[in-house]
């Protein structure tokens, strides 16, 4: 039985004193309000687990192609990325190339299917999607789980819903990607909508949710703290209650 305490007891200690994992939050879309919606996210994150996060966005003036502060990911342990059709610097855009290509993890909301127009094959390649535009902004979208991943750790606490978002024409992914969640609208056959993929190691997890009501929306939210925790690789601890 002291065998048993002391190693509870030095598993306690490794934990307590364990680094934070540092979660880099980019936005850089304006039609889906991320550069509101991704900090709102984040501080929630902060205040229930411990983490550190630092956000980026993109500057007030939507004409200026640039995120400053990218440098920042040479430290992240995560990136989460809500971007849409930017052309980077390229100074900018090897900042997160160099990231990815040190096999570290990514978490990506919607619009990131065509974040970038000078990387093109970031969809396919990266996120192992194939966007293709969508459906009407009118239809709204009936998210399910997919039967055989509903036991799936990555879908703990998440349950089907009604986004407001228009849905993403993404088939055929690419081979490697593996569904959770699919999309359906009135008329047409389903959607993927949320999947993993893998990039030079590193876990990939995409959801082509991501409208401003999608982030009232508590399975939502509970998806891309899973996925969080998926493409780190490790469960997220919690804040002690003061």
């Amino acid at each position: 039985m002291r065998v048993i305490a002391l190693l509870l007891a030095l598993v306690a200690l490794q934990c307590w004193g364990a680094e934070k994992p540092r979660i880099v939050f980019i936005a850089g879309e304006y039609e889906y309000e991320s550069r509101e919606t991704l900090p709102a996210f984040a501080s929630e994150l902060g205040r229930e687990f411990a983490v550190e996060t630092v956000i980026l966005k993109r500057p007030d003036n939507e004409k200026l192609q640039s995120i400053p502060g990218l440098e920042a990911l040479r430290e992240a342990d995560l990136a989460v990325l809500f971007v849409r059709r930017m052309t980077l610097p390229e100074s900018e855009l090897a900042e997160i190339r160099k990231y990815l290509e040190a096999g570290k993890p990514l978490v990506a909301l919607r619009t990131s299917s065509h974040a970038f127009e000078n990387w093109k094959e970031f969809d396919k390649e990266v996120l192992g999607g194939n966007y293709k535009g969508h459906h009407g902004n009118r239809l709204k979208t009936t998210v399910t789980v997919m039967e055989d991943a509903q036991r799936d750790p990555l879908l703990n606490g998440v349950k089907g819903f009604v986004s407001e978002g228009s849905l993403y024409k993404n088939t055929p992914l690419q081979k490697e990607a593996k569904v959770f969640l699919i999309g359906k609208v009135e008329g047409h056959p389903p959607e993927p909508i949320a999947w993993t993929h893998e990039y030079k190691g590193g876990r990939i997890f995409y959801t082509s949710l991501g409208h401003p009501n999608d982030f009232t929306e508590e399975s939502f939210k509970r998806l891309v703290r899973n996925g969080i925790e998926w493409a780190l690789r490790e469960p997220l601890q919690k804040t002690e209650a003061k």
